[in-house]
């Protein structure tokens, strides 16, 4: 017998730990060096702003969630407040967001390999994939696990970061590159060495640093109390963003002069390296092999979950509303499998432009998708003022902030726009929304019926 409904598997530590792992990637781990070469130490207050805009668009979330027991994503948020148009093209383009960005992290995941193994790249990618979808397919609480402990290694890595830079400091440790202090913050330039520009420059590779973050919200509808662990996990991601970006980058910059991290290779690497860690090279391969393992299991678990409620909805093929006896979308997962296997051999062909591209086109839409989080929740505040009224997690300083994010998201594009490696990508989005909003008719008439 078919089943209908998701399995409500995931408990709090779950939730807690995705929502860890939502806010560290690859975007820390190896999108930090080229982003602190843009910006120097001024990085820090790239972090902050970008940190505290995702935490506002997540309480916005948060509220929309918990103001229906039927919600299942933000795809029914949108189709409740913007119509099933704005639902089909968020919730594909949330699909593609993941796929884009899985992708990249699945090609990575080769490449890591290969550090220790010479062996073709497509190998250790097509067990990853096997592995993570075979694990996937046997209940949502896989999913939480690996995630808990994919996120504990991100965690330690970071916490040793951390303490090593504070250990130093009051030592007095000296490095090849100079006297650990935490004057080498300000020291080399000052906290713009490059100036403007080159802050506003960092903003794209910060965006996507926290994609992903709003995984917690797609997960609202597999954990086992959601009006506890949602505003639980949200309410903690201001201080996750305060320890795990703004800590390890102010670490990372007590230990090194900004100029010395370079824009190719992780920061990480660089710092343990520094300080006589001999094996530094290895642990860090390990620690960003299994964040792009996490970021890959992160993707099937998301996109698996949008195409089951665009299924439920009419919106895509009605195979996909199907689970397995594990309540499980197993054709979605099977789908975003396929479709990553086969990006990932074609991404090789142009590896190095590929992750470039695939990660701005990311960054864009998950823009688009925090975008109309706010205006849904700017909605519901004007045409349901009684749930506003009556909720019990109320987002903060609305109206106001929903407008100050979407000004500073808007900008952001428009950066994008003049800066020379996002341009492309800018430029080649639009096509992706044209072919949503063309393909939509294809299904409405379906909703009609």
């Amino acid at each position: 017998m078919a089943q209908h409904e998701l399995k409500r598997e995931l408990e709090n530590r779950h939730v807690q730990l995705i929502a860890i792992g939502g806010t560290i990637g690859t975007g820390l781990f190896l999108g930090s060096g080229k982003a602190i070469q843009l910006a120097g130490p001024s990085i820090i207050f790239a972090y902050l702003i970008v940190g505290m805009a995702i935490f506002f668009v997540m309480r916005a979330l948060g509220e929309l969630l918990l103001s229906k027991a039927g919600y299942q994503s933000f795809t029914d948020i949108a189709e409740d407040y913007l119509g099933p148009r704005a639902a089909f093209v968020t919730g594909w383009t949330y699909w593609f967001c993941w796929i884009m960005t899985a992708m990249a992290d699945i090609i990575a995941v080769g490449i890591y390999v290969q550090y220790w193994f010479n062996i073709p790249q497509w190998i250790p990618e097509i067990i990853c994939l096997i592995i993570l979808l075979g694990l996937n397919l046997l209940s949502v609480k896989n999913f939480g696990e690996l995630e808990f402990w994919f996120a504990l290694i991100k965690v330690v890595t970071i916490l040793a970061l951390i303490v090593i830079g504070v250990i130093l400091l009051v030592v007095g440790f000296k490095t090849d590159a100079g006297m650990v202090t935490v004057k080498n913050i300000w020291g080399y330039g000052g906290l713009f060495p490059n100036g403007i520009t080159g802050f506003l420059l960092s903003f794209q590779m910060v965006v996507f640093a926290f994609v992903g973050v709003e995984l917690v919200g797609v997960s609202a509808a597999e954990t086992s109390n959601p009006a506890k662990n949602i505003p639980s996990a949200i309410n903690k991601i201001p201080l996750r963003i305060l320890f795990f970006y703004v800590g390890a980058i102010i670490a990372l910059l007590c230990i090194n002069p900004w100029m010395e991290l370079s824009p190719t290779e992780s920061p990480f690497v660089k710092t343990f390296t520094l300080v006589g860690i001999p094996i530094a090279a290895g642990i860090i391969n390990f620690v960003v092999l299994t964040s792009a393992a996490s970021a890959c299991n992160s993707g099937m678990f998301s996109t698996s979950r949008i195409l089951y409620n665009l299924g439920r909805n009419n919106q895509a093929p009605s195979s996909f509303a199907k689970l397995n006896k594990n309540h499980v979308p197993r054709n979605g997962l099977w789908i975003s499998t396929l479709v990553l296997s086969v990006g990932a051999l074609l991404s090789k062909l142009i590896p190095e432009q590929a992750f470039g591209i695939v990660t701005t086109i990311s960054a864009i839409c998950f823009i688009w998708v925090w975008g109309v989080i706010l205006v849904c929740h700017l909605k519901y505040k004007k045409t349901k003022p009684q749930l506003h009224a009556q909720s019990k997690f109320k987002a903060p300083f609305t109206p106001f902030i929903n407008y100050a994010v979407l000004t500073l998201f808007a900008i952001i594009l428009i950066i994008m726009l003049f800066a020379e490696a996002t341009r492309p990508a800018l430029l080649l989005t639009p096509l992706w929304f044209i072919l949503l909003f063309v393909l939509h008719y294809s299904y409405k008439g379906k909703r009609e019926k």
